[in-house]
């Protein structure tokens, strides 16, 4: 039988010769057994796409995270903070009678979590200061991984003079510290969200960048990216088809970590001064604020440390359960493979 039957790709559609075809057939992994080929227009146009295009590897790839133990305890963790954060706002003050920067009595005056250092209401700055620390951190965590996945990306396909750009550029930047560079960076721009967004997700995409470059040189060495590169299928066409679902798995491993490493930064900056500013409520914020009296009135700092500290450990259990699914996947495409 020959490669355009086993395909199920007529000889006419795709132009070329059996031996190209048999390339593409052997390199191809979401060829089935039944044989269903590529759609008119090439069947090299489409190798790595049938991957993408299917529901049946997206819903198993998540069903696999989900399956894992650590999986459910980061979302109940993880889940249970953003309940706090997304709907404190809302309730505050028809649940707790005061705003967020309104007095309710002497500093440190006892209650089911007291007052401040100013004498406001320690639960309604609690519910009212989680969100801004979720959306910076998501923030800088889709702007790092952005920028990092697409230079890694370019690093690795067009490698030369660009790999060794973009490479040396990331190391330059690695070598300046995190903190010395946030603190450069808000003294000539002053502490503002954008600028915590701007500077944490810098540091991160050179990071990134080197997982997704590794992670990319091994697809685009494979048979079918070389054969669509052969039937000179466009660029960008390589990368969002054959080369992105591929490279899902470490991805988004990538994604919950800096996720996490984007809460720790932008609540340590705002504890250091260099990220919200008073009166505004935030949780690292409140820690500098009230750990003057933590003997006297311990609640304003233990509730935003307490949530801090579930909701990096429910996105680390998260980036733990994601990373044990890609692996797991990765060594199936192997089996298959072999």
């Amino acid at each position: 039988m020959s490669a355009q039957n086993r395909a199920g790709v007529p000889p006419q559609e795709t132009g070329g010769t059996t031996a190209a075809n048999d390339v593409a057939v052997a390199a191809d992994p979401a060829v089935t057994p039944g044989g269903a080929g590529a759609p008119d227009g090439g069947a090299a146009a489409d190798f790595g796409h049938s991957e993408s295009r299917g529901d049946a590897r997206p819903v198993s790839f998540a069903r696999r995270v989900a399956q894992q133990p650590t999986a459910k305890l980061g979302f109940l963790l993880t889940g249970l903070v953003l309940l706090v954060a997304l709907l404190g706002p809302f309730v505050v003050p028809a649940w707790t009678g005061y705003g967020p920067n309104s007095f309710a009595g002497k500093p440190f005056q006892p209650g089911v979590f007291g007052t401040d250092n100013l004498g406001r209401d320690v639960l309604s700055r609690f519910l009212e200061g989680g969100w801004r620390l979720l959306l910076y951190s998501a923030l800088a965590t889709v702007l790092g991984v952005g920028i990092g996945a697409v230079l890694g990306m370019l690093a690795a396909f067009r490698r030369g003079w660009l790999d060794a750009v973009i490479m040396r550029s990331g190391d330059v930047l690695l070598a300046i510290p995190q903190l010395v560079f946030a603190l450069l960076a808000i003294t000539v721009l002053g502490p503002q969200g954008w600028v915590l967004v701007l500077v944490i997700g810098i540091t991160h995409a050179p990071r990134v960048a080197r997982v997704i470059r590794s992670a990319t040189a091994g697809v685009v060495a494979e048979d079918y990216v070389l054969a669509s590169q052969m039937y000179a299928v466009p660029q960008w066409k390589i990368l969002g088809r054959d080369v992105v679902p591929n490279i899902m798995g470490p991805l988004m491993v990538e994604v919950g970590l800096r996720l996490t490493y984007s809460i720790g930064a932008v609540a340590s900056l705002s504890f250091l001064g260099l990220g919200m500013q008073p009166p505004t409520p935030d949780w690292g914020l409140m820690i500098n604020e009230n750990r003057i009296a933590l003997s006297l009135q311990p609640w304003g700092v233990l509730l935003p440390v307490i949530a801090i500290a579930v909701l990096t450990v429910g996105t680390n259990l998260l980036a733990d359960a994601v990373a044990t699914a890609s692996a797991g996947r990765v060594r199936t495409i192997a089996k298959k493979g072999a």
